[in-house]
């Protein structure tokens, strides 16, 4: 499923815990757009051709983008590339930008038809010490005027871990979220990223660390209630309804191809990786492709196999020895199945057949796991 992402990098403010490219700052803003759409004409043929079917808005804050811009932008798309006419499109958001007028002329004026709103949580003071710019209220406010004016396939983001939430706090989290009836959800812990205000506020004393006991009790409710509630875990960190997958971020996980747009953005055709500069200057001042990817690397076969196995075994579709075997031969699946092993017999592994799943308790572990099972 070839795709497009758009990194938007503006923020009214940075939430603490985040290490992505963003700038709390509009010093750009009015020429961010025309250098987007300029970088998009100069890699129209990056992915040779493909159908794209899906488009991402992510960031950063793209629901700081008005109406026209993000029309401006899918209509480029629209002449450049070829659309596939059910394409998901996908518009994250922060609920505290999400007025009526926005939301209406968002879902009847422009071709979005999937809403991501970054919620974290429905209490003050978890926002509070994400610093978060929105409150309870606007994010409730946010979800209902989204369903009232016609949006169905719809996601939020709700973190846990955080320090002041408390386990019942946390099942209230996600009761309100079931009650809302969205067929999707997107659920993380909190990390402590270097270099990000939160590890710096931790250091200082000003903030109470994380908890690793805590998380994992979060996370085993997680998997608990969202199971009782019908929902599939997808990929460790995402619960959907049958028909509600995100296509866009299941493209990353089965290693399908993707044009990264924008400051900081990644791009993969299959046998490259590429990462555009995380500077806005020297971004919207680029005369040329070149000046825009900061670094491409062309992966080894022994580094599409590792890739293979970190974003398989994140998924309820697991790592398949038969894909391993047709895509890179018999010595990777002998160095897998003697690696597996020892997680199989841990129960943090189920094997069914040729493929093989991260079981709950495996889950925990899901990273260390694949890294074992690198070459």
């Amino acid at each position: 499923m070839p795709g497009i992402y758009l990194h938007i990098p503006f923020c009214k403010q940075k939430c603490y815990y985040c290490n992505f490219y963003s700038l709390a700052s509009m010093q750009y803003r009015h020429v961010f757009v025309p250098a987007l759409l300029r970088e998009m004409r100069w890699r129209k043929d990056y992915l040779q051709d493909k159908h794209i079917q899906t488009v991402y808005f992510g960031g950063g804050t793209p629901s700081l983008l008005q109406i026209d811009e993000i029309n401006r932008i899918i209509g480029e798309i629209e002449n450049l590339f070829q659309l596939d006419a059910e394409a998901e499109i996908t518009l994250e958001a922060n609920p505290d930008d999400l007025s009526y007028d926005y939301l209406n002329a968002l879902k009847n004026s422009t071709a979005v038809n999937r809403l991501s709103i970054g919620v974290q949580s429905f209490f003050d003071d978890d926002l509070n010490y994400l610093h978060r710019g929105h409150n309870a209220d606007s994010a409730r406010f946010a979800i209902e005027t989204a369903k009232r004016v016609g949006f169905s396939n719809m996601t939020i983001d709700l973190i846990y871990g955080i320090p002041t939430l408390k386990e019942e706090k946390w099942e209230k989290n996600l009761q309100i979220f079931f009650d809302y009836d969205i067929p999707h959800l997107s659920s993380y812990a909190l990390t402590v990223e270097p270099k990000t205000s939160l590890e710096i506020l931790i250091k200082r004393q000003k903030l109470k660390n994380t908890d690793e006991d805590q998380s994992i009790r979060h996370f085993e409710i997680l998997l608990e209630q969202t199971q009782q509630h019908g929902f599939i875990q997808y990929e460790i960190s995402n619960f959907a309804r049958p028909g509600f997958y995100s296509k866009h971020n299941s493209t990353y996980w089965l290693g399908g191809h993707y044009l990264g747009l924008g400051p900081s953005a990644h791009s993969f055709n299959g046998r490259s990786r590429q990462w555009n500069v995380k500077n806005m200057k020297q971004y919207i001042t680029s005369e040329t492709t070149e000046h825009i990817v900061l670094e491409k690397e062309i992966l080894t076969e022994d580094q599409r196999f590792n890739e293979y196995v970190l974003t398989s075994l994140r998924t309820s579709w697991g790592c398949d020895t038969e894909h391993i075997l047709n895509v890179f031969g018999e010595k990777h699946v002998a160095h897998f199945v003697q690696k597996i092993r020892k997680y199989i017999k841990e129960n943090k592994v189920a094997q069914k057949g040729n493929v093989y799943i991260l079981t709950n308790t495996g889950k925990l572990f899901a990273d260390g796991i694949a890294a074992e099972l690198f070459i």
